[in-house]
């Protein structure tokens, strides 16, 4: 009996029935549109205050009360903090300590907020501010202690970049992958060569063309840099690890995840609980805070940011050099075999 009588035949499956397989990818598209909504609309919708570190200048006793009063009017909007003095409260406002903070005299009710920070957040402030001194009959002072360029008052330069970080994070993945295919070395100097290209041009668009920010070209064009080799060099490991089906995950991820859960045009703390602090460790939201941060703050409050970037890459470039590794040991094994099977017979 032959090997071929052995096999026993394959019944013929019957595909299901075309308004099945209609039914079935209409649910299925639909199902990704929900998610879809939820991902970019859901996040924004819930948005608002957050325990948002409020800077009070009196006693303690007066920041407690203040505390018990905005707990009622707006609950576990604000983590009010006694500041001694005037001065002590514009220090940590312009240093990121504090989100802003109100300084309460016999005649008004001064709201120290830093607009650079989130226009959302320092009007959210300047708002209960005005509510705390309705409520006493007091007047109402604004100090805006790092204010927005005049030329971009809504701050719409940096809160628009989420889309073109996520773009020029995957595109150089594509274009170098195609450029050098067999080359590990080759990509990873592309990518670096783009990253720094990148961020070069991202800053100049945004002091010299939108006027967004002033003075602090190579800051913000490090910050780019590094926020696109911290999307592109993950991208370029997982797809050489793991192949496209890597890089597309990843690229999906980055694209549905990371650009809607960034908050970078309002900043994380101004995302819902968990939501904020989850987008900040992915390249896109913290790519958000270090720009803000090197744009407006002097670097102030993007430590994290910045560490949290520089770990993508090194993860990256480890995925991109394990990869290659991996590929040269492949081909040598296979060079080896094809030596051995057209070695030439020894005869007697």
């Amino acid at each position: 009996m032959t090997s071929q009588e052995n096999v026993a035949p394959r019944a013929d499956r019957t595909p299901p029935p075309a308004w099945v397989r209609l039914t079935g990818l209409t649910v299925a598209l639909g199902a990704v549109l929900v998610v879809l909504l939820a991902l970019f609309i859901l996040p924004s919708l819930k948005s608002g205050p957050h325990d948002l570190a409020l800077g009070v200048v009196g006693t303690t006793e007066n920041a407690a009360a203040l505390q018990q009063q905005l707990d009622t009017a707006s609950p576990d909007a604000f983590d009010v903090v006694a500041v001694a003095t005037l001065d002590e409260l514009h220090t940590q406002v312009s240093e990121r300590d504090l989100a802003g903070g109100l300084a309460v005299t016999d005649t008004e009710v001064t709201s120290v907020v830093a607009s650079a920070g989130g226009t959302a957040i320092s009007g959210t402030v300047t708002s209960t501010a005005t509510q705390v001194a309705r409520a006493a009959g007091l007047d109402v002072v604004v100090d805006d202690v790092v204010p927005l360029p005049a030329e971009d008052p809504s701050g719409i330069g940096i809160g628009g970049l989420a889309f073109p970080l996520v773009f020029g994070g995957i595109v150089p993945v594509v274009a170098f992958r195609t450029v050098f295919p067999r080359s590990a070395a080759g990509r990873i100097a592309g990518i670096t060569a783009f990253s720094l290209v990148g961020g070069l041009i991202v800053s100049a668009v945004l002091q010299f063309w939108f006027g967004s920010t002033d003075g602090v070209f190579l800051q913000v064009a490090g910050a780019m840099a590094l926020g696109i080799a911290a999307l592109a060099f993950p991208l370029a490991g997982l797809q050489e690890v793991l192949g496209g089906k890597g890089f597309t995950i990843g690229a999906a991820s980055m694209m549905f995840l990371g650009n809607p859960l960034a908050g970078i045009a309002t900043t994380g703390a101004w995302l819902p609980a968990g939501i904020g602090t989850f987008g900040q460790i992915l390249p896109p939201g913290a790519t958000g805070s270090l720009v803000r941060s090197a744009a407006y703050f002097d670097f102030a409050g993007g430590a994290v940011a910045g560490l949290t970037l520089a770990c993508w890459v090194i993860i990256g470039a480890g995925l991109l050099a394990v990869g290659a590794v991996r590929g040269t040991t492949t081909t040598d094994a296979g060079a080896d075999t094809d030596a051995d099977t057209n070695a030439a017979p020894i005869t007697a």
